[in-house]
């Protein structure tokens, strides 16, 4: 298997401390941090952790991971980094990180991306819009992109991402519901192994528009929608109310939950499994996993970040890669 690119992701944060402490130990697939090698020398100083840092460029072979070395395509800061301080110089060495990996993944050097967290503000304010990883990915490889986080025993599909929560109910219609779910049934079979997935649908409104008296797009767009798609041959529950929905009566039985906006589905999953659950991009042809949380400026450089995600996130994106490859 080609190895795993990861991104370093904002220099402030704790990115390049999540990749010193992943580092350390074994890992089932060779690894290769895309970042700025100094960087990472840096923070293992501060974090009195051991690393050998070893380049490597294009056409170089990567060799199998050992615990204590890190294996780094380089891409140079615009501007030394200190932890916490945000600078704006380095938003375009953040893009240009993902744009290396991701040229990887599509031409086979790499078989899967892991991203540390970036922070939007910063890049926004070197001149660059950017909406986050999502929509960026998306916007260099094509496809129609579908957030997930999963953790164990729970994975939450998104059918919009980061949008201001008054132009969520005009994002949803019924072609991007179907289009949505194509996707999360398509990738939940050929990713993750499972031949018929079951998927629960939440509604928009509180209990789920109880009968139109609190919203109509329950009646008018997802369960048309949702109804289009089972004579397809889909297992799809719903929609039903988001406030029950998360209980063993309904997780129970399913495989995979769709939310209608980003508030909706993921504060259950992160209060669930904050620290090991993974985002999910499907409907790339990259994989893609990213770690659960932000940059924690107030953590870089001290200690204390937790890899938990990142480890998960790794571990991943290895598992999705073997499937893919067969191995």
């Amino acid at each position: 298997m080609p190895p795993i690119a990861i991104t370093a992701g904002e220099p402030a944060g704790i990115g390049p401390d999540l990749c010193v402490e992943i580092a350390q130990r074994p890992h089932r697939a060779s690894l290769v941090v895309v970042g700025d090698p100094d960087l990472l020398r840096e923070r293992a100083d501060l974090l009195g952790l051991p690393l050998q840092v070893n380049v490597v460029t294009r056409n170089d072979p990567v060799p199998p991971h050992r615990p204590g070395e890190l294996c780094v395509t380089p891409v140079p800061l615009a501007t030394r980094s200190t932890p916490g301080l945000l600078s704006p110089a380095n938003g375009e060495y953040v893009l240009t990180t993902l744009k290396l990996a991701v040229e990887g993944c599509i031409d086979g050097r790499y078989s899967a991306l892991v991203t540390a967290p970036v922070h939007k503000g910063v890049i926004n304010e070197a001149g660059v819009p950017f909406t986050g990883h999502t929509e960026f990915l998306a916007a260099l490889t094509g496809g129609h992109p579908v957030m997930m986080l999963a953790c164990p025993g729970l994975r939450v599909a998104l059918a919009t991402t980061h949008l201001p929560l008054r132009d969520v109910a005009d994002a949803i219609d019924r072609p991007l519901l179907e289009r949505v779910l194509g996707i999360l049934e398509r990738d939940l079979q050929q990713r993750f192994g499972i031949a018929l997935p079951r998927i629960l649908v939440c509604g928009l409104n509180p209990h789920a528009g109880e009968g139109g008296y609190l919203g109509r797009e329950e009646i008018d767009i997802i369960e048309p929608a949702l109804e289009s798609l089972r004579e397809r041959g889909m297992m799809l529950e719903g929609p039903l109310p988001a406030d029950t929905l998360f209980t063993p009566k309904y997780l129970d039985r399913a495989d995979a939950v769709l939310a209608m906006y980003h508030d909706q589905g993921l504060p259950v999953l992160k209060h669930r499994g904050f620290g090991q659950a993974v985002n999910i991009t499907l409907g790339l042809p990259v994989i893609r996993t990213s770690v659960d949380h932000g940059t924690a400026l107030e953590l870089a450089g001290t200690g204390k970040a937790d890899a938990g995600s990142l480890l998960a996130a790794i571990d991943e994106a290895i598992g999705m890669a073997g499937r893919r490859d067969g191995s």
